[in-house]
């Protein structure tokens, strides 16, 4: 046999049918942790005796391409600490095949990484924790976990924090040690904690884990975690206060407006973080500046309905699962890229300044966890917004073993806004229809909303619910939104299926419904089935058929929507995968657009209906190679047209310290005669360079000839110390026919971590 993943793969899945199945670690094994007696030094030498001496996390488990064998190279993991810190190291046995690492960038691509890492549950609560990782280069990631880890959305790379580490590689394995400052998380002083270990090989396509987790669960499920025991009492938390003050200031230049005018700016502004309690932290901030936020990636939208983008900003992301979890993907009651942002005609989304901001959040006891904010953003007449005062907060009780029930409330309100100023203000978000024809000011919107999620102990069965309702000044009936959600998940079948309901006047403006102002009220339905095969003797590691099927009706039983896909799906050995699809779309309008340009061509008129089909593929390459490509195109119906649709992503990298890539999103729409035909693409080079660990320069173009535009952001930043950074951002859009500058803007930012 030629090739040596192929031949592991066997050898390791015929092993484990016979002989090793009685080693596995299985849910709650313990491992124990000693308070070292002398000085640990991070330098990749586990020569102290209190590493000697320490219990050791052996015998891991593949998950990954098969769940019933150890893993032919291990790991071993061991726990000391002393007052200042939680110390981890591994020892990750391997060869000398080089690995595979991405780049050096810190929070780097997990899926396309040689790493290695813990989920810590300090609350011991199997739901909520956080995660450390490492790869061979030493470069770090390090999040939040949250709804037990169960799911990719589970964890949120993008919360920050300091700890220290060191990686030597040796021939026949590498060494990791990490110093985590028990100031840099939260976490109870209880006599276990919730943790779990696991490693991601991915120069063989493996992946491994202390505590034997099937196939169709991800290794950093809580659900299949041991317990950290500690023989020494855990040091009792201090205050801990956190100073995060930030100096800006830059030059901006609006040639639309006036070519010959610059406006400079010099501000500055700061960030707090306070341990209220151990578990309880309380976040400040005054002045707050995201302008080194990564930018956001453009989309062609040919939907009726809002594109939803992620939050980066650092201030929203710790415990954010508590708010933005509130409610289904339909109808969220919370999302907080509703402060401080706001879209532009361009499509583009623009910045209004934020005062002050103050949010609480974490857990109170092992029970009950809390997150409440306040924030206030200021007046920004160019885009139609008074000063506006955000108030979200939600309590969760904990219960069983990993379900919850969680009572939400949102309270959004413009400040100094009389009927008077209707002219002033003209942003849809604060302004109902009266009488049929008067725009009348909405001074406030408020939503209650109360959640149930029910997980069984094994992962197997999940289920949830929410109901919820909104109040404003002129709204005052059909304004409920509720639904209902149940999964099963077992080795060959994963099936699920939902029901939702959002009435006619349901409106939750600091939320996200992304289909608000397309329907008067709806009901959704939606069903899910996949079954997987598991193929010995090949190079598949598992395939088969998927089914899902959606429907949206009116409240009235009037059907609007009806989509349908059945499917056939492959994931091979080598990382690639392949998925062909048929899909059935019948969509009966209840508004009038055109998904190219409403100005230009004839509308589609609510009430008219239509019925297509298509068929799309869905491919990636081997990720491990230097060049590979991710994509998908489809083609067929599209209203009274057709549509072929091609977009995906070519991307090459030179190990470890560059990456360069091409977005592509192509659709050559042919509506019938009058309706429109247009090719509209987007195209988004990028090239990351990661000069070392901690020095960085992105560059990144995005043209959109549905929006008329073209984008240039350049972002350099060096992190200078743990946590603290120094960022030159440069962003200008251009007129794609002459490449005219639109606007431009140069900005700096330094900011400084403080632990008090």
């Amino acid at each position: 046999m030629k090739n040596p993943l192929l031949k592991i793969f066997f050898i390791t899945a015929f092993a484990g049918l016979t002989t090793l199945a009685a080693a596995q670690n299985k849910p709650g094994a313990e491992i124990h942790i000693k308070k070292a007696k002398g000085e640990i030094k991070l330098d990749g030498i586990l020569d102290e005796p209190d590493w000697l001496a320490a219990d050791a996390a052996s015998n891991w488990f593949l998950n990954y391409p098969v769940d019933t064998a150890q893993s032919p190279f291990q790991t071993e993991a061991r726990l000391t600490f002393n007052d200042q810190y939680l110390y981890v190291s591994y020892v990750c046995y391997d060869d000398q095949t080089p690995d595979l690492i991405n780049s050096l960038r810190r929070d780097f691509d997990y899926e396309r990484n040689d790493n290695v890492g813990v989920n810590i549950g300090p609350f011991n609560d199997r739901i909520n924790g956080f995660f450390f990782v490492l790869t061979p280069a030493g470069v770090q990631m390090e999040g939040t976990v949250s709804g037990g880890g169960n799911s990719e959305s589970s964890y949120n790379i993008f919360w920050d924090n300091k700890w220290y580490s060191h990686v030597v590689r040796y021939p026949d394995k590498w060494v990791c040690e990490l110093a985590i400052p028990f100031k840099s998380f939260r976490y109870k002083a209880l006599p276990e904690w919730n943790i779990t270990f696991d490693r991601l090989d991915k120069k063989r396509n493996m992946k491994s884990s202390w505590i034997h987790t099937p196939i169709q669960y991800t290794t950093g499920s809580f659900a299949y975690s041991g317990q950290l025991v500690w023989d020494d009492p855990v040091p009792q938390p201090h205050t801990n206060i956190s100073l995060i003050p930030y100096v800006a200031g830059g030059m901006a230049q609006n040639n639309e407006v006036d070519p010959k005018e610059k406006d400079a700016e010099l501000r500055a502004g700061i960030d707090a973080k306070v341990s209220v309690t151990p578990s309880l932290n309380l976040d400040l901030t005054y002045n707050p500046d995201f302008s080194q936020v990564e930018v956001d990636q453009q989309v062609i939208n040919l939907t009726r309905f809002e594109f939803q983008f992620p939050e980066r900003r650092q201030f929203f992301l710790e415990n954010s699962d508590l708010l933005a979890n509130a409610g289904f993907p339909e109808s969220r009651l919370f999302f907080s890229r509703r402060i401080g942002l706001v879209q532009d005609t361009t499509g583009l989304f623009s910045r209004v300044p934020i005062a002050f901001g103050a949010r609480l959040s974490g857990s109170i006891n092992k029970r009950w966890r809390v997150s409440a904010l306040e924030m206030q953003t200021k007046e920004k007449l160019s885009s139609g917004l008074p000063a506006q005062n955000y108030v979200a907060a939600t309590v969760q009780h904990n219960f069983w073993k990993q379900s919850s029930v969680s009572i939400t409330y949102v309270d959004k309100q413009s400040l100094r806004v009389q009927a008077a100023d209707s002219l002033k203000y003209f942003h849809e978000s604060i302004f109902l229809k009266s009488n049929g024809n008067t725009s009348v000011p909405n001074t406030y919107n408020r939503v209650l909303g109360a959640d149930l999620e029910l997980l069984s102990v094994d992962n197997r069965w999940y289920s949830s619910a929410y109901f919820a309702k909104s109040f404003d000044q002129y709204k005052t009936d059909n304004t409920l939104s509720g639904g209902g959600f149940l999964r099963y998940s077992v080795r060959h079948v994963d099936v699920s299926g939902a029901a939702t309901y959002i009435g006619e006047n349901f409106n939750a403006e600091a939320g996200f419904v992304p289909s608000y102002g397309v329907y008067p009220g709806q009901v959704n339905v939606f069903t899910d089935i996949a079954y997987k095969m598991y193929p010995r003797n090949t190079g598949i590691v598992v395939m088969g058929p998927v089914f899902t099927a959606s429907q949206t009706y009116l409240p009235t039983g009037t059907l609007t929507d009806r989509n349908y896909a059945l499917g056939y799906r492959f994931q091979f050995l080598n990382t690639a995968t392949l998925r062909f699809t048929y899909n059935y779309v019948f969509s009966k309008l209840t508004n009038s657009f055109n998904p190219i340009n409403p100005d230009d061509y004839f509308n589609f008129i609510s009430g008219e209906e239509y019925a297509w089909q298509f068929v799309n593929l869905t491919v990636q390459t081997d990720t491990r190679k230097t060049v590979n490509f991710t994509g998908q195109t489809s083609y067929g119906g599209f209203y009274n047209g057709t549509n072929w649709n091609v977009r995906g992503e070519l991307s090459a990298r030179y190990q470890p310290y560059g990456n360069i890539a091409l977005r592509v999103d192509y659709n050559d729409v042919r509506l019938a005669e009058g309706y429109g035909a247009e090719k509209l693409f987007l195209i988004g080079p990028r090239l990351d360079l990661t000069f070392t660990d901690k020095i960085f320069l992105t560059t990144y173009v995005q043209y959109n000839n549905l929006l008329d535009n073209m984008n240039l952001n350049m972002r350099f930043q060096w992190r200078y110390q743990p946590a603290s950074d120094f960022f030159i951002v440069y962003t200008e859009n251009y007129l794609p026919a002459t490449l005219a500058s639109k606007n431009r803007a140069l900005v700096f930012k330094f900011t400084y971590w403080l632990n008090l």
